[in-house]
């Protein structure tokens, strides 16, 4: 489960080459440099994950998109959650939950620190997690097959559910 409200961005990796693709397909690798510098690796990978700011306690897309705007990568931070390629080989074919460990051990072997933070992977009732993220006023939580291949595109095999806030 990921509940990241931010931008979804693909980090592309090769020496000292650098890309931070957006869903959309734009490089914002200027945007997101601090982010991308951070991946002081050697070798290949893409890492897919959520580019956030965390304001009082909670992810904020509104600072985030303030940041943005004013080049302000201070407060910027990359919640990794899924790794697509490594040194030459592709793992989207992978399950998912296969794929989450090997990113946490690359996070690991390679000593990445924040701004990248591993995304943890939560098991369990969905209703439960529903309802602890709506708690925490969440946009919602992203739930996914831990059996499934990575997919670029929306499919059936992982979901947002979107909590709906009412005054």
């Amino acid at each position: 489960m990921d509940s990241h409200d931010g931008y979804r961005i693909q980090l592309h990796i090769e020496g000292d080459t650098r890309k931070a693709f957006t869903r959309k397909g734009h490089n914002w690798v200027n945007r997101f440099s601090v982010i991308a510098g951070a991946f002081n690796i050697e070798g290949q990978a893409i890492v897919d994950g959520e580019v956030v700011v965390i304001h009082q306690g909670r992810t904020n897309f509104s600072e985030l998109q303030a940041d943005l705007g004013r080049g302000d990568q201070d407060r910027l931070v990359y919640f990794a959650f899924d790794l697509l390629w490594l040194d030459g080989k592709d793992l989207r074919r992978m399950a998912q939950l296969a794929r989450k460990e090997l990113l946490e051990e690359f996070i690991e072997a390679n000593e990445v620190e924040r701004p990248i933070l591993y995304s943890e992977h939560h098991e369990g009732d969905g209703q439960a997690l529903f309802e602890a993220a709506s708690k925490l006023n969440y946009e919602g939580i992203v739930s996914k097959r831990v059996d499934a291949p990575y997919r670029s595109e929306r499919v059936e095999a992982w979901q947002k559910i979107k909590t709906v806030h009412r005054e």
